[in-house]
C-alpha cells in the first residue's frame, strides 16, 4: 500500500542563526546536564540528559523500556514538572505501573495521547522540563492520512517531537519497539535523526539486562551499562563482574575467565565451551554471546596452533550472563576454553586471560592492560595470561599477580596443558 509522503520539515530542528559565528564564540553549556537517578545509566548517556538532546530507548517488547522510562522520569520530576504521553498504555496502567515502581512524583504529569499535535499542546501548557514519548510507533500527526506505525508517520512524528526539544531546549525520550526481524518502523528509521539511540537488552525472563549506546552524539558509543530487573524496576548492578561471576563453577572443563573492556569500564565474563562428538559427520558450530563467525575462525586457527582435530566434533559455546560481546581480548580465553574442553583439563580457578588472536596463531596486544590487570585481581584471579606486548606496555605492577605473557597460543598451551 502506498503511503502519502511526509511533508518537507524545511528548516526544523536547530533553530539555527542565519548568520555564520566564529567556533571562540560559541560556549557549550556547563553543568546543565539532568542527572537520570540511576548513575549507570548517567553514564552510557555520558553524564545525564543533554538540553534539547533527543534519546531514543529502544529493544524487543517486554524487556523493560517502559519501566526503565517510567523511572528515569520519576527521579526527574521530583524537581521539575515532566510530561509522560503514553499510547499504549491508559492513565490507570501507568499509575498502577509507577505505585509498583515505588514512582512518587506530583510534578509528573501524564498525558493518554498519540496524536503529536495534542501532545506539543499540553507540552506549551506545561512547558515541562523533560518530555517522554511511549511509544513512537503509537504517535500520529494530523497531516498524513497513513496509520501509526507506518514508516512516513514515524518520522514525521519524530521530526516534529525533536523540533520541539531543540527549540525548548528541553530533552525527548522515545521509546520505539524493534522485532525479531529488526526491521519494524522505529528505532532502525530513527536512528539518524535522534541525539542518542540506547538498546535495552536482555532475554525477556532473565533478570540481567544490559544497556549500551548505539549512538551518542553527547558521550561515547561504548560504553554498556548492568542493570537488574527486580521488583521495584531496574537497578544498577554495582559490580558487574562480581554479578556475572556469580554461581561459577570450579574444577570444570572448559570455563575460563576473560577480561573485556566496555568504554571505560573492564568487565569479567565467564566463557565456556563444549565439545563433543558429532553424531551425523557434519560438525556443528553455536555461539550464545560471541560472533559465531568469530568462533568458526578461532576453532580453525587453534586445529593448526595445537595440531588438534575439531572438524569432526561440535562445538557449543556461551558468555554467561546472556550478555553479547564483541571485544576481540576475548580470542584468547575463547580458545583456552575450547583447548580446556577438549583435553578435558581443568584451568586454575584463580586464572584470567585477555588477548587478540591472529590467523597465524598469534597473540596480539588489547590495551588498556592495567585496568584489565586490577579489576582480574580486585576480584581474586591473581594469575593471568596475557599478549607478551601488553605486559611490556603495563605501567604498574600488581601485587601479589602471577602474569604469564605469551606471544602465540602453541606458548599459552604450554603453560596450561603441559
Amino acid at each position: 500500500m502506498e503511503e502519502a509522503a511526509a511533508p518537507s520539515p524545511g528548516r526544523r530542528g536547530r533553530a539555527a542563526s542565519s548568520r555564520a559565528v566564529s567556533l571562540a564564540d560559541v560556549r557549550p553549556p556547563e553543568g546543565s546536564r539532568l542527572a537520570t537517578g540511576n548513575a549507570e545509566v548517567d553514564r552510557v548517556l555520558g553524564g545525564g540528559l543533554f538540553p534539547g538532546g533527543v534519546v531514543l530507548v529502544g529493544g524487543d517488547p517486554g524487556v523493560g523500556k517502559t519501566t526503565l522510562v517510567l523511572q528515569i522520569l520519576g527521579h526527574l520530576a521530583l524537581e521539575r514538572d515532566v510530561l509522560y504521553a503514553t499510547g499504549e498504555e491508559s492513565l490507570e496502567q501507568v499509575a498502577s505501573r509507577a505505585s509498583r515502581l515505588g514512582v512518587r512524583a506530583p510534578r509528573l504529569h501524564l498525558l493518554a495521547e498519540t496524536s503529536v499535535e495534542g501532545v506539543l499542546e499540553e507540552a506549551d501548557r506545561l512547558a515541562p522540563a523533560v518530555l517522554g514519548v511511549d511509544s513512537i510507533q503509537t504517535a500520529a500527526t494530523a497531516g498524513l492520512a497513513s496509520a501509526p506505525g507506518s514508516l512516513s508517520q514515524v518520522r514525521d512524528s519524530a521530526a516534529r517531537l525533536i523540533e520541539a526539544g531543540k527549540q525548548r531546549g528541553m530533552p525527548v525520550l522515545l521509546v520505539g519497539h524493534i522485532t525479531k526481524e529488526g526491521l519494524i518502523a522505529g528505532p532502525k528509521a530513527l536512528e539518524h535523526m535522534v541525539d542518542a539511540v540506547l538498546y535495552l537488552e536482555g532475554e525477556r525472563y532473565r533478570h540481567l539486562k544490559v544497556l549500551r549506546a548505539q549512538k551518542n552524539r553527547f558521550g561515547a558509543t561504548s560504553e554498556l551499562a548492568l542493570l537488574e530487573m527486580t521488583a521495584s524496576g531496574l537497578v544498577a548492578v554495582e559490580n558487574p563482574s562480581a554479578a556475572l561471576l556469580a554461581d561459577r563453577p570450579l574444577g570444570v572443563a572448559g570455563t575460563v575467565i576473560g577480561v573485556a573492556v566496555q568504554g571505560t569500564r573492564p568487565l569479567l565474563v565467564e566463557i565456556q565451551a563444549l565439545t563433543s562428538a558429532s553424531a551425523f559427520g557434519l560438525s556443528k558450530r553455536m555461539s550464545a554471546g560471541l560472533d559465531r563467525n568469530r568462533v568458526q575462525l578461532l576453532s580453525a586457527v587453534l586445529e593448526r596452533a595445537l595440531h588438534i582435530t575439531l572438524g569432526d566434533r561440535d562445538l557449543f559455546v556461551n558468555v554467561v550472563g546472556g550478555i553479547e560481546l564483541e571485544e576481540p581480548a576475548l580470542d584468547l580465553p575463547l580458545c583456552l576454553a575450547v583447548a580446556s574442553a577438549f583435553f578435558g583439563k581443568p584451568l586454575p580457578q584463580d586464572l584470567a586471560a585477555f588477548g587478540e588472536v591472529g590467523l597465524a596463531g598469534e597473540v596480539r596486544g588489547v590495551g588498556s592492560v592495567s585496568e584489565r590487570v586490577r579489576e582480574a585481581s580486585a576480584l581474586g584471579f591473581s594469575r593471568g595470561i596475557l599478549p607478551a606486548s601488553d605486559l611490556e606496555r603495563l605501567k604498574e605492577k600488581v601485587p601479589g599477580s602471577k602474569l604469564h605473557p605469551v606471544r602465540s597460543l602453541a606458548e599459552a598451551a604450554e603453560i596450561l596443558f603441559p
